[in-house]
């Protein structure tokens, strides 16, 4: 057992205090990715997937009429499919990756899964933000995202960008920026991240990806996506979010703390075949209104 099991079990290993001892606890094959993750956030791997060309190549053909091709610019920066593994069984074959699933829990100390998929076209240009807002974990950080290129990115074409070490940096909620979960709370949060990085000094870097490349992210990490330059150019993408089991889970966003208003998330399994839902109430906290 590590010491982060025994002593702190409601903080995911890799950012543990005890981080650097338990490391010589991991396979050694990754401790690179546990590394990357604890010291920037974020880590950079090949997908481990020898069917990724044929999946990535099905998931672009079947997609691709659900967006708007009549002319450069005409697929809007917002286009995405969500959730595209309830149909589609490449889609959550990415989602479902056993050797994925199998790092995630081992780096995070708890058995992940996949809630949600995202699908994307093209770039997003989506503000800085942190995923914490969105998808938030009692305890805290048992989030993480997994992003991977389904085809080579341009630097043109939008790709990712991202803050190095900004996911130890503290996480708000409403109640800290003084926003009401009925208007304007997302304003509020982009003036704040993109206030952050300026204040400590931080600079954004830019992930240029080939295909089947992946980026693994804390659920705190401070991202977005560059401008879309050529508007003739895709950047075909999936984004799997995953949860971890034994948390409650929530949404910041929609969250009134001050009045004890506290959001029950469904997280819908991708793993089962009907998407079950997870659902586990933390001891000692209400089961407030969705």
């Amino acid at each position: 057992m590590t010491l982060t099991a025994e002593l702190l079990p409601g903080v995911p290993l890799i950012e543990s205090p005890f981080f650097e001892h338990d490391l010589a606890t991991l396979p050694a094959e990754i401790r690179s990715v546990a590394r990357q993750l604890h010291d920037r956030g974020y880590a950079i791997i090949d997908f481990p997937d020898a069917d990724f060309d044929r999946k990535a190549e099905s998931i672009k053909a079947r997609l691709a009429a659900r967006f708007d091709w009549r002319e450069p610019g005409a697929c809007s920066v917002s286009a995405r499919v969500q959730d595209a593994w309830r149909f589609d069984e490449d889609v959550r074959g990415v989602a479902c990756n056993a050797s994925i699933l199998e790092l995630l829990s081992t780096l995070y100390g708890r058995q992940a899964f996949p809630f949600q998929t995202l699908n994307f076209p093209v770039g997003t240009q989506q503000p800085v933000h942190s995923d914490h807002i969105h998808f938030c974990s009692i305890p805290e950080r048992f989030m993480c995202g997994v992003w991977v290129a389904l085809e080579d990115v341009h630097a043109d074409a939008g790709p990712l960008f991202y803050f190095p070490g900004s996911h130890v940096w503290p996480s708000y909620g409403n109640e800290h920026v003084g926003a009401s979960p009925d208007a304007g709370a997302v304003l509020k949060y982009i003036r704040l991240h993109e206030a952050m990085p300026e204040k400590f000094g931080v600079a954004r870097e830019t992930f240029i990806a080939r295909k089947g490349q992946a980026l693994i992210w804390a659920s705190n990490l401070l991202h977005g996506g560059a401008a879309q330059n050529d508007l003739t150019r895709s950047r075909w993408s999936q984004v799997t979010h995953y949860f971890f089991e034994g948390c409650r889970y929530t949404t910041p966003l929609k969250n009134d703390v001050l009045k004890g208003r506290i959001t029950n998330r469904r997280a819908l399994d991708a793993r089962r075949a009907g998407g079950g839902v997870m659902t586990r109430i933390a001891a000692g906290l209400a089961r407030l209104r969705i």
